[in-house]
Formats: structure tokens, C-alpha cells, sequence
């Protein structure tokens, strides 16, 4: 779409506006459908104003993450979040979406080749989240992921349990390495704070560590139904992705040179969650805490 014209672009909205049809139009400014309807909504709603140049526009971080959050979160369309705020492309979104991703807030690679003995195969009806990320109660659903932070070359690693209600971090590991013992340390801490997990969903992406037998095996032990994102579906994890982003713009990105060692790094990481379980208010969870969210409703039960 942007290799047509101003001019070109109001004459499509015109033309269509007196009638024409979709696959006419396509046909005549030899385009995709999907690119004209985008653009018929995009003027509807903005006017030909939006369609001034501004290749330089630069959006701020919170204005990227803002616009991320809603589709984690909101679950609303790529196209709805690009055309609601403006963007005269889906495309620049969809690449913001690629590179939260790409930044750390995924970065556990998936081994290829044959799958150790010690990896479990998929099951097909393995119970999935299906991007409902709400729940009733603590521990109902639970999600986790690996992060990485890269500070000048050295590696930390964030492994961390969400629980769906309050977003509250029911315990996390901070290691140089991503491996199975980083899991297990994570499980301890989680498993030692909790007793009951009746009807406990536990999601997290396909990585080698949650296909792991003996990660499997601890799940299976506490009775909790293991829920695994579809392959190349990262949104599926979203309530993960999006506090990575959180915790990154508001303690990491652009604050790199404050922290002289991974000791000091770790530190300030270890700080932030404890701020954004016990300090950091929500509006959504009706101006309390994560954490006092999560303990007025065990009280309550």
C-alpha cells in the first residue's frame, strides 16, 4: 500500500465510496483486497489527513508497548490496535510485535535435530489456554517463560511463574545458564509457598525444558494439567510476554549503563518484582497491589 500515491489513495476511498466494488478496485491499482479494506477503514476513521507523509515519525517505547498490550492483553486484532491508533500500515505493528519478541522476551531456542530421550512427545489433547488469560481465583492458571538480559555480552536469565489473577509472580529464578536446574529451583520456591493446585492449568511455550520428562513428572505429581502454546504462537503466552516488556521498559532498556556487573543487574531485577508484587498498583485490581489482590482473596476462600 505505501507504493501508491496521496492522490491514489483518496481515489480509491472516492471510488469505493460511489459504489465500486472491493475486487474492482483491487484490479484497477493492482493491490491486495485485504490492503484496500485496511485503508478504506483507516481514512473512514482518521480522514486524508492520515495519509500525510511521515516515514520520519518517530512513536515513543510506551506508545509501542501500549499498542502491544492491547493485543496480549485485549486481545484485539492486528489491524483494529494499527487502524485505532493511526498507523498507515498493519505492517509497522506487525514488526513491533516481531521485535518484542526478538529482544529478549522470548529468547529460549527450541534445539532442533532428534529429541532426547528424556523429551516427552506432545500429546494432542493436551488442555491449552487458548489465550483466556483470566481467572477467579489464585492458582487457576499459572504461566512461565524464559527471558534473556543481555548486558554488554554477559547473560542473565529470568525464569519466572505468573499467576493469571492479580498478574501476581508466585516465585521466579535468576540464573547465567536457561537449563533444567533454573526450572526446578523455580517449581521449589512455587511448590513451597502453595499447597493446593487443584485444577491448576500451568501454560508456557513448547521449549525443550517443559517438554522435559522430569518437568512433566513434577506437574503430574501435584496433580496440575500442563498447557503448552502452539508452535510459533507467541501470543499465546501473552500475559508473559507482556510483563517482559513491562519489567524491561521500566528497569532495563536505556538504563544498561547504570549496571557495572550481572550482580548488580540481578539485583535491580530482583527489586522490580518485589516492587511490582507489593508496591505497584493497578487499577484493574481495584487500586491494590498484586499481592494484596492475591491475599484478600485467600483470606476471602
Amino acid at each position: 500500500m505505501s507504493k501508491l500515491t496521496r492522490e491514489e489513495k483518496i481515489e480509491i476511498f472516492e471510488r469505493r465510496k460511489m459504489g465500486e466494488t472491493i475486487s474492482s478496485l483491487t484490479k484497477a491499482f493492482n493491490i491486495r483486497e485485504s490492503n484496500i479494506k485496511y485503508l478504506i477503514a483507516l481514512i473512514k476513521k482518521h480522514g486524508y489527513n492520515i495519509l500525510r507523509e511521515d516515514k520520519n515519525r518517530v512513536y515513543s517505547k510506551d506508545f509501542k508497548l501500549q499498542a502491544i498490550n492491547r493485543i496480549l492483553i485485549n486481545h484485539e486484532s492486528i489491524n483494529s490496535v494499527a487502524i485505532d491508533i493511526g498507523l498507515t500500515s498493519s505492517g509497522i505493528l506487525d514488526n513491533w510485535l516481531s521485535k518484542f519478541k526478538e529482544n529478549g522476551y522470548n529468547v529460549v531456542e527450541k534445539k532442533k535435530g532428534r529429541k532426547p530421550k528424556s523429551m516427552t512427545k506432545l500429546k494432542k489433547n493436551d488442555k491449552e489456554i487458548k489465550r483466556n488469560f483470566e481467572a477467579t481465583a489464585p492458582n487457576q492458571k499459572w504461566f512461565t517463560d524464559v527471558t534473556e538480559f543481555n548486558l554488554r555480552g554477559e547473560k542473565l536469565y529470568l525464569s519466572p511463574i505468573l499467576d493469571a489473577y492479580g498478574r501476581y509472580i508466585v516465585s521466579y529464578d535468576i540464573s547465567r545458564s536457561a537449563n533444567l536446574e533454573q526450572i526446578n529451583h523455580m517449581l521449589n520456591l512455587a511448590f513451597k509457598e502453595n499447597e493446593s493446585y487443584e485444577n491448576l492449568i500451568f501454560h508456557s511455550d513448547q521449549g525443550w525444558q517443559y517438554q522435559h520428562s522430569s518437568y512433566q513428572k513434577r506437574l503430574k505429581e501435584k496433580k496440575i494439567t500442563q498447557s503448552m502454546s502452539r508452535k510459533g504462537n507467541s501470543l499465546d503466552n501473552g500475559l508473559m510476554e507482556c510483563f517482559f516488556g513491562l519489567l524491561k521498559s521500566e528497569m532495563f532498556y536505556e538504563q544498561e549503563e547504570k549496571y557495572k556487573t550481572l550482580e548488580e543487574l540481578k539485583e535491580a531485577i530482583e527489586d522490580y518484582i518485589y516492587y511490582y508484587n507489593n508496591k505497584r498498583i493497578k487499577e484493574k485490581l481495584k487500586g491494590l497491589t498484586p499481592a494484596s489482590y492475591r491475599s484478600q482473596s485467600l483470606l476471602v476462600s
